[in-house]
């Protein structure tokens, strides 16, 4: 791979030659719409310096509390971060929370046209005790079950009115089994951005896995892959270019990515795959590091580039979040920097 690479879309079937600076600044022009659970990351943070007498636990002195955007938010944000345009659908409590949530959206740029209210729902809350760096707890709040009928028919009825009113470049579905997403919606989206020629990413979780018939880019992780397949997966080029096949029998996807952790990533198109090592980087924490993961990869997609170098990409950005404490969006420059970096490496 040099410092100059194919860009090959899906609706034109010209050639043309890009530089990785090129390919950043065409994420500026950009939309992306992305359907899922949203919720808000909570961090309380405070000092520990003794043990509870009551139980053989640590005590904390609370110092602050802080909310962050989280879920299919948290990708909204490594979207906007990038210089594109998140167009976020989903379904929150009608509750202290979700206006919590609503008012995190302004100060990031997010627009709330896409988020519906429900009385009954409750907004997720993942809510994390911390002593500085150490993650001592977490404490979930929230509802699993599907939405019922009326919620569902309402989140489907705005996204397909956003889809039909906005120039849409890529769809995500970012999954996280809290309901939002279920094989109804899922198909019928796909469907639609199938008439409307739009690439489709998914990064699922358990529920609904084998749903996403149809799907451009289908990106789970290993330990995801190992649950659903009966046959043992290594991370190794051999075995998951076999689970890659498995997938694709499954759902007719035209791409397949497979995060490895520390392995880390495995990209799978035609038959063809790269099995991409991650680089040095001391890890601070590996929260929202799908997320980013699947932003960048979902903003190359939607350029239409070649696998090998989707999977540089997300591989670059996955690890940059993993060195910062928390979920936090990737940082476009350092990204760039890197991934001009590797590209010299490898000419």
């Amino acid at each position: 791979m040099s410092g100059w690479f194919f860009l090959n879309h899906y609706t034109i079937h010209a050639i043309r030659m890009l530089t990785p600076i090129e390919v950043f600044e065409r994420f500026n022009s950009l939309t992306v719409l992305i359907v899922g659970d949203v919720m808000i990351d909570r961090y309380v943070s405070g000092a520990v310096h003794r043990i509870s007498p009551e139980a053989p636990v640590p005590v904390v002195q609370h110092q602050s509390t802080e909310d962050r955007l989280g879920g299919a938010a948290n990708v909204a944000l490594n979207i906007r971060a990038l210089g594109a345009t998140p167009l976020l659908c989903s379904v929150i409590g009608a509750d202290g929370d979700g206006e919590a949530f609503l008012s995190l959206l302004p100060a990031q740029d997010l627009s709330s046209e896409g988020i519906l209210s429900s009385s009954r729902r409750i907004t997720t809350v993942k809510t994390r005790v911390m002593a500085g760096a150490q993650h001592l707890l977490r404490i979930d709040h929230e509802i699993t079950t599907p939405l019922d009928s009326a919620d569902a028919q309402a989140l489907r009825e705005r996204v397909f009115s956003l889809l039909d009113t906005r120039s849409v470049d890529v769809v995500l579905f970012q999954d996280y089994n809290k309901g939002t997403l279920a094989p109804a919606l899922i198909a019928s989206v796909i469907r639609r951005c199938q008439e409307l020629d739009i690439p489709t990413a998914v990064d699922p979780k358990f529920h609904h896995f084998w749903a996403y018939q149809g799907v451009t880019l289908f990106k789970p992780n290993l330990k995801e892959i190992r649950a659903q397949l009966s046959v043992s997966v290594l991370p190794e080029r051999s075995s998951l270019l076999e689970a890659a096949a498995y997938i694709r029998g499954q759902l007719g996807n035209k791409m397949a990515m497979i995060t490895l952790s520390e392995h880390g990533i495995f990209v799978e198109e035609n038959g063809a795959g790269w099995l991409l090592p991650t680089q040095p980087r001391p890890v601070a924490d590996v929260s929202g590091a799908g997320d980013t993961v699947i932003s960048v990869v979902s903003l190359g997609l939607a350029l239409g580039l070649p696998a090998p170098v989707l999977g540089l990409l997300g591989n670059l950005a996955g690890g940059q979040v993993c060195e910062q404490v928390g979920v936090v969006p990737v940082n476009k420059l350092q990204l760039l920097e890197e991934f001009v970096q590797i590209q010299v490496q490898t000419t």
